[in-house]
């Protein structure tokens, strides 16, 4: 049996050399890996329905032991190989040639680890890059994947979330501070303007009554009284339609109640008379 174990079934440079019992060692071992990931994930999903972790901990915890056991893997394999470590070193100066050469990817690559071992973006938080609102959908070794709210897919560099300016609006407390500018005409009701503002408010089920919704004289302007409805709401990344549904709901309060949401108008003074001569 021990000689059989000991067939060596293939050879490659001077060291390295693959028997039977290597075999053997690399699947038992690759099937205790798996184990231990599939354990892991097991655990990390029965803490998300206890409470005690997030979707987003919970993705960054099994993506990260993925990648140290798959190293670990590969170590195993080739100290079953009985690979020459010797040759690697000799490797050493190509290798620093390479990355020096591949900086951008090995940065990518850097802040991909770090965006799982911090918790500054974490999958489904709600993030604002270069004006657009979108939610975390994947983060990957080098790049990582949002979908806006129109449902588009963005494959972004990793270092862009980690180095650049970034808002994470599932960082701040679990809801958040959102406005909407509306103008009525000179004359109108002030009070009464205020009185639907804050009804309408307080009517939209995804709009959060403590803090309670604060209405806000803002200015005199051109042509049109200005107010601000200022709300709170855990609704981050479908804001958009809440916004909408209390626009609606304000237009129609304000047709029933008589008051007049203007347009800009300008006065134009025509003077009569002879035009002077141009030189």
């Amino acid at each position: 049996m021990k000689n059989f174990l000991r067939t060596e079934l293939f050879r490659f440079g001077e060291q390295g050399n693959i028997t039977v019992s290597s075999l053997f060692y690399i699947l038992i071992s690759g099937t205790i890996i798996w184990l231990i990931y599939k354990w892991v994930k097991k655990i990390a999903r029965l803490s998300v329905k206890s409470g005690k972790l997030d979707s987003g901990r919970e993705f960054a915890i099994t993506r990260i032991t993925k990648y140290i056991l798959i190293l670990l893997f590969i170590v195993i394999t080739l100290i079953a190989f009985h690979v020459n470590w010797t040759g690697f070193l000799a490797l050493t100066p190509l290798l620093l040639g390479v990355g020096l050469g591949l900086q951008q990817v090995a940065n990518d690559l850097v802040s991909g680890l770090i965006l799982l071992i911090e918790p500054t973006i974490r999958v489904n938080d709600v993030v604002e890059i270069d004006g657009v609102v979108a939610k975390v959908n994947l983060i990957g070794l080098r790049t990582s994947k949002v979908i806006t709210r129109d449902g588009i897919a963005m494959i972004i560099p990793n270092h862009k979330l980690v180095s650049e300016k970034l808002i994470n609006w599932s960082t701040s407390d679990s809801i958040t501070r959102f406005k909407i500018s509306v103008g009525v005409a000179y004359g109108s009701n002030v009070e009464l303007v205020k009185k639907i503002l804050e009804e309408m408010a307080w009517k939209h089920p995804q709009v959060i009554t403590n803090p309670a919704p604060q209405i806000f004289f803002k200015d005199f302007g051109d042509s049109s009284l200005d107010f601000e409805l200022v709300f709170w709401s855990n609704q981050l990344f479908p804001i958009d339609r809440v916004q909408s549904d209390l626009r609606y709901q304000i237009e129609e309060a304000f047709r029933l109640n008589n008051i007049t949401i203007p347009f800009p108008q300008r006065d134009l003074h025509i003077i009569q008379g002879d035009l002077p001569a141009s030189n």
